[in-house]
């Protein structure tokens, strides 16, 4: 027989005995319920975010480098290399989001022409976001960002970060340092 109200102290509750809408999310303990119970167990990790430290000097016009993201913020699975290929190589299969932003700096004013941020998987470009200035060349810095679903296999996949730009002279240019103007990050999607 079902109870609505007070169990008596010497039965036990079962799932007959709880009807419908019989029990609030007021009356569930704040931490009576976990992710373990939910079933789901899933989370978005391997997950990492870092930034460029310090400039990235002496960038050729016309060239294309791999943006050497150098301070990590977080790293949750040590799947991102800081300090020699500056990539991030989960070690779980899925599809993750990836974001990248490179902010690019002419050191001249009114001659920065084209930037393009790219996210390359395994060297190949997967992910680009051009700014283009060529008409009129009034750009002293510009900050092309790019985001994007990347599946990587779990095993030997991995992303890295470039930036390509012109200004059509030969003075060099730089990559601007911190974490709000040169960042990349991932992060692994639940249920993709």
């Amino acid at each position: 027989m079902g109870y609505i109200g007070k169990q008596p102290a010497n039965s036990a509750l079962t799932a007959d005995d709880i009807t419908d809408g019989i029990i609030s999310t007021a009356k569930i303990a704040d931490d009576a319920v976990t992710s373990g119970k939910l079933g789901t167990g899933a989370t978005n990790t391997p997950a990492f975010m870092a930034y460029l430290g310090s400039a990235q000097t002496g960038i050729s016009d016309a060239t294309e480098v791999k943006v050497n993201i150098n301070t990590e913020v977080f790293d949750t699975d040590n799947a991102y290399d800081n300090s020699t290929n500056y990539r991030f190589t989960p070690q779980v299969a899925g599809k993750y989001f990836c974001y990248g932003q490179v902010d690019i700096n002419g050191l001249n004013a009114s001659n920065m022409y084209q930037g393009i941020t790219r996210i390359k998987k395994n060297g190949s470009t997967v992910l680009g976001q051009l700014w283009d200035y060529r008409t009129d060349g009034i750009g002293y810095t510009m900050s092309p960002s790019v985001s994007g679903i990347i599946e990587m296999n779990g095993s030997s996949d991995y992303i890295e970060l470039y930036v390509y730009h012109s200004k059509g002279t030969t003075d060099t240019s730089q990559i601007q340092s911190g974490q709000d103007e040169t960042r990349f990050m991932a992060y692994k999607l639940i249920g993709a």
